[in-house]
């Protein structure tokens, strides 16, 4: 018998608690790769181009992606089939472990091509735990929310994942004002994040082993986590989650991920004020997530999806191009906050969208696997591709390709309905 009651809200609380601080930690400790690879790329890629070494690091970030597919995959399964619980657990363990090894790799000077291999490995071991971790907790939030607060609760999802960029974010602040000097930053202080993100890690793994399970997961069925029937029964859903994600993934990669080093390497900031700028960002536009996902609670999902297809299709390119030529800080923190309002139309919903869309039985997998190899192809090399246009010369034409993505998902969210009201699960909790 389950000891979660969907009319206990203090239960609910708790859950979403430790549902939602696990997959913090785990996105802190994706995220710390990104934020300090203008740190650590030279010790790995001892190359004179700065933009160069930014390429590699930029390479092994894409290919951690491709091992998300494979976590979707694996973890979604073993959501389906043994629980939520189990699956988010050993995704937060091998998170932690791919963090360690970041943080106690050897430099190329010392052992040479080993020191990028091991690099490549961890980031393999990471991408495999987040993209277990996305299906599963978007699942598990979804689950344990209320039909009348659905969106609102699994906006979460995203308000975590924008938390562990924070988090990041707040380290490297520290660490650049407070205690260490860009030297010393350069040399060694790069690995004290990925250091606390393997305590953090192994801290998330102690509180997911208190973590009540929903009720849909309890039910056994030979369809559990089977690839076979998702495709066969579920192939509409399937392409309609690859085609949900396609847009909103690339421009959220964009304006988060990649938008620090595009502050330094095009707007030309400092390394330091590129991170403040950011910092304050990403704290803005985790607040953003819970008002968009009420918002979607009363009028529905779709105006929402619309309303960021229509904006990022018709502004992707101005303000980039603006962004490019800001003379201000001022000007590139307005201009990147618009688009990153004009984002959350995606991300706060885009959890709860996913997972509307399949039975329980299959939900974990089905929201993990299509929306992993998607992240994998866009989102995973949206830095590499931003990279190698500038680095040939022609930088705007990676706004014409984010527009163009953007446009293709947003006729996809013309043609589907309202999940808000064709729920699978308002059907299980009657």
């Amino acid at each position: 018998m389950n000891t979660y009651q969907k009319s206990d809200t203090a239960h609910r609380i708790k859950a979403i608690f430790t549902g939602s601080i696990g997959n913090l930690v785990e996105w802190y400790d994706w995220y710390a790769y990104a934020a300090f690879a203008l740190y650590f790329a030279p010790v790995f890629f001892p190359k004179s181009n700065p933009t160069a070494q930014l390429l590699d690091t930029a390479a092994i970030f894409a290919v951690g992606f491709l091992m998300r597919p494979i976590g979707g995959w694996l973890f979604g399964s073993i959501a389906d089939r043994k629980g939520r619980k189990v699956s988010m657990t050993l995704s937060v363990l091998l998170m932690s472990l791919g963090s360690m090894m970041i943080a106690l790799a050897p430099t190329y000077a010392t052992a040479g091509i080993l020191s990028p291999v091991i690099l490549l490995t961890a980031r393999l071991l990471q991408g495999l735990s987040v993209g277990g971790e996305y299906g599963t907790s978007a699942t598990y939030l979804s689950e344990i929310s209320t039909p009348d607060k659905r969106g609102f609760y699994s906006s979460f999802q995203y308000v975590t994942l924008i938390g562990g960029q924070l988090i990041a974010l707040g380290i490297q602040l520290l660490l650049q004002k407070v205690f260490l000097s860009p030297e010393q930053l350069h040399e060694w202080g790069w690995r004290i994040p990925f250091v606390i993100g393997a305590v953090l890690s192994l801290f998330a793994l102690v509180i997911r082993q208190h973590m009540q399970e929903t009720v849909s997961a309890e039910k056994q069925d030979k369809k559990r986590g089977s690839v076979m029937i998702l495709l066969k029964e579920h192939p509409r859903a399937v392409l309609t989650v690859v085609g949900l994600t396609m847009g909103g993934t690339l421009a959220f990669y964009t304006y988060t991920t990649y938008m620090q080093k595009f502050l330094v390497n095009t707007v030309h900031l400092t390394k330091e004020r590129s991170t403040l700028l950011t910092f304050f960002l990403m704290l803005i536009y985790a607040c953003l997530q819970p008002l968009f996902g009420m918002l979607s609670d009363k009028i529905g999902r779709k105006p929402l999806l619309l309303g960021f297809g229509i904006l990022g299709s018709l502004l992707t390119v101005p303000i980039l191009t603006a962004i490019s030529h800001a003379t201000s800080e001022w000007a590139a923190f307005f201009l990147i906050l618009s688009a990153l309002i004009i984002v959350s139309g995606y991300t706060s919903i885009n959890a709860v969208v996913k997972a509307e869309m399949f039975p329980a039985e299959i939900r974990a997998l089905g929201v993990g696997l299509p929306y992993a190899l998607t992240v994998a192809l866009f989102g995973g090399t949206a830095e590499y591709i931003a990279l190698y246009f500038k680095n040939v010369g022609h930088e705007s034409l990676y706004y014409w390709y984010i527009t163009g993505c953007i446009f293709i998902s947003l006729i996809v969210y013309a043609v589907v309905r309202d999940t808000k009201h064709t729920s699978f699960m308002d059907k299980e909790q009657r």
